[in-house]
């Protein structure tokens, strides 16, 4: 059953051409990944299907009374609603059932309206609603009801619209990066749900773990053709390379074709009027395939690395305390030329802490922290580049130079150099507001690259980058001959670049596992086989509202006090978290910025530790 199909639609900005009558359809059942890289019109394909925005050629046609939903990545929520009602205020029909029973327990008198609103729940199995939703919201972090849209932060606006889909359940639902603002242990609750819900998918992501264990189909926009893939991931990596191999020989085949008719042309007098026309017309088209190329540019990554010394970077007993709350607790360690670390904690365990001390934004409270001599950092935090007003592609780089030194004392212009990092000449004289969230990213990695580090330390470095992009700088990574130390919650990235892990675990404890993310995953899973089952028993119990009748009357203000003090911090951090990002601040001010925000997150820890300390009590 087709639900929908793109009619031969085309869009461009001005002389930049997007794409060009695409056509392709979504059929009930299917999960299907659209792919193309960064710049060429995901988004707005995205918003053409949704009705965001107009296609300047072509159509789209839907099912007749299809519910499509449509997760995006900046959500329009009402700042004036709570997360509750958020939830209550999309168009739902159990909702409504819900709402008109919550009325007909009002007017008790009117037997006749209850009983009807009674007999609408049970038809619509309308009673588990509440708590599905609120079992969503609480995988999703959600979990206070009563906060305001506009106190919560974007990542949780995300989530909150992620939420806002999945209980609504549409017919199609179209997703544009919908693992952004997810921790991994969301991403694979939300990776198992779409696996064994009967739901209709259309995303753009570039989780191709979640790629590969969700989807079944792939759309690729490549050159401004469209190609089909029925499969998961894997099988569209071996099927697009067999295509690429096939196109590459054909070229091949008309080069040599060409070269025999360009002598045939060039032979024939010009005079002569009975040369074979049709002939002629075929040389033409023959020249067409000869110089049809493969606009496939790979991101060549060669900068010069600064020369690495014997001494690299030595941690020595480091402990690091916020009151009583500890963060590092005399950790040790010595960094071995070409290490690859990724870290992996939840929120509040230290690791923004460890990172600022590793690059001397923050003391440790007790030993040292030595780098070495020779030792450059290059930090790609999650901040990402702030432009001046005004400021164009090229301005960004030359900011560091107008040549920079590559590989075997060889130099490249700061216009070449951006060629290399698929921005061409003319993109790189717009203005940098113009660029997608992930041209913006692969720029701000361009400028960290550039200063020729030797220890590069990658905060969430996967966000909003393409797949071509991403592979490209997995193999520039795997090749890098420095110390990297990774935060990502790309698991197939993790996967790929790093070979062991900071496994940070609270209470200043961390410990260095050998092996990647997904080793890992199979030892937790190894050892706690029954945790899975104790947390769903948990997450069932602690949103029935009889239950609070367990706590006795000074636990009961205390529970609800607590949602009250971490939603402050929560709001409180978030402000912090923005001065960073829209303030020039001093170093000192940093520093000074830095340990009050570890203070708030701390503060808040405790609190939500105290908070299912109590919570946990109401499963007793």
């Amino acid at each position: 059953m087709n639900y929908l199909s793109v009619e031969n639609i085309s869009k461009s900005f001005g002389e930049r051409v997007l794409f060009e009558n695409i056509s392709f359809g979504i059929n009930k059942d299917q999960k299907v990944a659209f792919i193309a890289k960064n710049g060429t019109g995901k988004t707005s394909l995205l918003n053409i299907i949704t009705g965001r925005e107009e296609s300047d050629s072509g159509q789209i046609i839907s099912r007749k009374g299809i519910h499509m939903a449509f997760l995006s990545q900046n959500e329009n929520l009402d700042p004036n609603l709570t997360i509750e009602e958020t939830i209550f205020a999309s168009e739902n029909p159990i909702l409504d059932i819900i709402h008109n029973y919550e009325k007909a327990l009002l007017n008790p008198d009117d037997t006749e309206a209850y009983q009807k609103a009674f007999e609408k729940m049970d038809a619509h199995n309308a009673w588990d609603f509440e708590t599905q939703y609120k079992q969503i919201l609480f995988k999703l972090k959600l979990e206070n009801l009563s906060q305001k849209v506009s106190n919560l932060s974007g990542g949780q606006k995300k989530r909150l619209g992620l939420a806002t889909v999945l209980i609504n359940r549409p017919d199609l639902l179209i997703l544009d990066e919908p693992t952004n603002h997810l921790d991994l242990e969301m991403i694979e609750w939300l990776e198992e749900y779409f696996k064994k819900e009967s739901i209709t998918l259309f995303m753009v992501t570039h989780d191709r773990y979640f790629l590969e264990r969700v989807c079944n189909e792939i759309v690729e926009l490549e050159n401004g053709q469209l190609y089909n893939y029925k499969g998961s991931y894997s099988y569209y990596l071996d099927k697009k390379e067999a295509r690429v191999q096939s196109e590459q020989a054909s070229v091949e085949k008309a080069k040599n074709l060409y070269k025999k008719e360009l002598d045939w042309m060039r032979r024939q007098p010009k005079a002569r009027t009975t040369k074979s026309k049709s002939r002629i017309d075929d040389f033409y088209d023959i020249k067409e395939k000869a110089h049809k190329r493969r606009n496939e540019h790979e991101v060549q990554l060669e900068i010069n690395m600064e020369r690495m010394g014997s001494k690299i970077l030595e941690l020595h007993n480091i402990s690091k305390s916020f009151q009583d709350k500890v963060l590092l607790d005399k950790f040790e360690y010595v960094f071995k030329r070409g290490e690859r670390i990724g870290i992996i904690g939840k929120n509040g365990t230290g690791k923004s802490t460890f990172l600022n001390m590793i690059t001397g934004a923050l003391k440790p409270d007790a030993g040292k922290v030595i780098v070495g001599e020779t030792i450059k950092f290059g930090y790609y935090t999650q901040s990402g580049i702030n432009p001046k007003e005004g400021q164009k592609v090229i301005d960004i780089i030359k900011e560091y130079g107008e040549y920079i030194p590559l590989k075997k004392g060889r130099l490249i212009s700061a216009a070449q150099l951006l060629e290399r990092f698929l921005f061409d000449r003319k993109r790189q004289y717009d203005f940098v507001e113009k660029l997608s969230g992930g041209e913006l990213k692969r720029l701000y990695l361009c400028t960290v690259l550039i200063q020729n580090p030797n220890f590069l330390i990658l905060d969430e470095p996967t966000n909003d980058l393409d797949i071509v992009t991403l592979n490209v700088l997995e193999s520039f990574l795997l090749d890098f001959p420095g110390c990297l130390l990774v935060v990502s919650h790309d698991r197939y990235f993790m996967d790929k670049i790093v070979d062991h892990l900071f496994i940070f675990r609270g209470n200043g404890l961390i410990e260095d596992f050998p092996g990647n993310y997904t080793d890992f995953r199979v030892y937790e899973d190894s050892i706690v086989p029954d945790t899975k089952t104790s947390i769903e028993k948990k997450e069932k119990k602690s949103w029935r509202q009889d239950d609070s009748e367990k706590l006795s009357y000074n636990e009961q203000k205390e529970y609800k006090r607590l949602e009250k003090d971490i939603q402050r911090l929560e709001e409180e951090k978030d402000k912090l978290e923005q001065l960073f990002v829209t303030s020039e601040l001093s170093q000192d001010e940093i520093q000074e910025k830095s340990l009050e925000l570890q203070k708030i997150i701390n503060e808040s820890e405790e609190k939500t530790e105290r908070w299912f300390e109590l919570a946990s009590k109401i499963e007793e």
